[in-house]
């Protein structure tokens, strides 16, 4: 029995789509004639699993939009922190790549530390959904900003080291929420859907950085046109 037995009853009403009635039936053959319209119990079946996924997946994608803008302000933070570590200058485009390490370290900090411990502290493997939640606490607590307002000039005296500390907890959030995404899909998607698991995980990725994008731009739009009607005001 999976863990969305007892949700969304309401899709039963899709059950109709797979049920043959008389108008359906030509021929001595019993064929159908009007095949598009009447699915496989399979198809239906497979559907309704979809439909399950949907709220959970639908929510990560959010999380990924929040990523995406943390990506890109950190790059323009960066811009306008005191980067330099002895002689050298960090670029600013390159904090994006701690990200990324810190999420190959913590995979494997997981795999071979904390899940072994967890495992032994509770007698169980921690659960898809837990992985996904502590995962997506973490991303939360992520998110950062700093700056001064009306001073396009302006540098803080913070040292870029700073943002570190931000990038490990998201690389630590994603490592735990990504994998636990993957692991509750493929077990809880039929044997027809296996391979669609991973794909949904890319699709939230592509989806999360598309519309963080948009957003972006659409509140630098709104930002300049406020600017522009509070001019000489």
């Amino acid at each position: 029995m999976t863990i969305f037995t007892n949700n969304f009853i309401y899709c039963s009403f899709l059950n109709r789509a797979a049920l043959i009635t008389d108008g359906d039936i030509i021929g001595a053959d019993r064929s159908v004639a009007w095949p598009w319209r009447v699915c496989t119990v399979q198809q239906v079946e497979d559907f309704k699993t979809v439909l399950r996924i949907l709220p959970l997946w639908t929510a990560t994608i959010f999380l990924s939009i929040a990523l995406g803008v943390q990506i890109n302000f950190t790059i323009l933070q960066a811009l306008v922190m005191d980067r330099a570590v002895a002689r050298f200058t960090i670029p600013a485009g390159s904090m994006v790549v701690r990200c990324f390490i810190a999420v190959v370290v913590f995979l494997g900090l997981f795999d071979r530390i904390l899940h072994p411990l967890w495992r032994r502290v509770t007698r169980h493997d921690p659960t898809p959904l837990q992985r996904i939640g502590a995962g997506h606490v973490i991303t939360i607590v992520s998110m950062h900003a700093h700056g001064e307002e009306g001073d396009p000039t302006w540098v803080s005296p913070l040292s870029v080291m700073w943002l570190l500390l931000p990038f490990a907890l998201s690389g630590a959030g994603e490592a735990l929420h990504f994998p636990g995404q993957v692991t509750l899909y493929y077990q809880e998607f039929p044997p027809s859907l296996k391979n669609t698991a991973t794909g949904m995980v890319a699709m939230i990725v592509a989806l999360g950085f598309y519309l963080s994008t948009a957003l972006i731009g659409i509140v630098r739009q709104a930002t300049a046109l406020y600017k522009y009607q509070n001019v000489g005001k």
